[in-house]
């Protein structure tokens, strides 16, 4: 194939993945020959390639084709990191200041979480870097994701993990993790105590997407003796308001 012809079919899939975006409810294979103003055998070839890549399928019943959700987890992982990363930065350094503790903004990479940001204000250096990834199950900011997804879907991910006694804290099992994540919904907020390191604990809260289920969360952590239930539940409540501020920002409802 020379390199002319490589351009015009990138050029031509990506004319019929637009027509196919256009048309949520699908689209007939004459329609978008007609869209595209390209021949029905030449569209016909690009559907079967993008069918048998998982980016298009094919209604049994109607004939029609059209886009499925592996196009749109491809552009959303991006664009979610992107906005959540530029929005949420400012808020969450006016939470360091007013705390005066480290905050860390994750976001969920299949059974881990990544750092993505961190900033520190007071005198303790933690561990954690930016790119560092931990397991769901055992952090602060993974329990707050994980509190919002399905019970299937948190089962799975278990099954999944390798779970390990990171601290003498660390949750062991399923029905632990799973009433730690019952306490989670009820006070909107999840607490590490000492479970991913020694001597910190760390109050986490997850940002939602508009179905209400999280992919990032970002944690305030400090020194475990400072860290006392009356200032966790001080420092709970301005990250519940840090939340709110990102999610108008990112123009997404609050799910009650």
């Amino acid at each position: 194939m020379t390199e002319k012809n490589g351009v015009q079919s990138v050029e031509r899939i990506f004319a019929l993945i637009e027509r196919l975006a256009a048309h949520p409810a699908g689209a007939s294979l004459q329609r978008l020959a007609q869209e595209t103003e390209l021949a029905k055998s030449t569209v016909h070839r690009l559907l079967g390639s993008l069918v048998g890549l998982g980016y298009v399928t094919q209604d049994e019943a109607s004939g029609r084709y059209r886009l499925t959700m592996k196009m749109f987890e491809l552009s959303s992982g991006i664009v979610n990191s992107m906005d959540i990363m530029g929005v949420a930065k400012a808020h969450l350094e006016r939470l360091a200041q007013r705390t005066g503790e480290a905050v860390h903004l994750v976001i969920r990479d299949g059974q881990d979480i990544v750092y993505i940001y961190k900033t520190e204000n007071g005198p303790m250096r933690m561990s954690s870097r930016v790119g560092l990834r931990s397991p769901l199950y055992c952090t602060g900011v993974g329990k707050a994701i994980l509190a919002t997804l399905p019970e299937a879907e948190v089962e799975a991910i278990w099954a999944h993990s390798s779970p390990k006694k990171l601290t003498g804290r660390t949750v062991a099992d399923l029905p632990h993790l799973q009433a730690q994540l019952a306490e989670v919904r009820a006070n909107g907020y999840a607490i590490d105590d000492e479970e991913n390191e020694l001597g910190v604990r760390c109050v986490a809260v997850a940002i939602p997407g508009p179905d209400g289920q999280a992919e990032s969360a970002f944690s305030i952590s400090g020194l475990a003796p400072y860290m006392t239930p009356e200032r966790i539940r001080r420092i709970a409540a301005m990250a519940l308001d840090s939340r709110t501020d990102i999610l108008a920002d990112l123009g997404i409802a609050q799910h009650h």
